[in-house]
């Protein structure tokens, strides 16, 4: 999901808060993969 994004180390170091942002929504998306293929399934 990293790479399909585009989110690299640089980024991690040029702008972290963005870096952080966008691990938080990778982290919600497959939150909700996980609950919709495996829990609610």
């Amino acid at each position: 999901m990293k790479q399909a994004q585009g989110i690299t180390e640089q980024l991690k170091a040029e702008n972290a808060l963005e870096w952080v942002g966008h691990l938080g929504n990778i982290r919600a998306c497959a939150r909700e993969i996980v609950n919709k293929e495996i829990i609610f399934a």
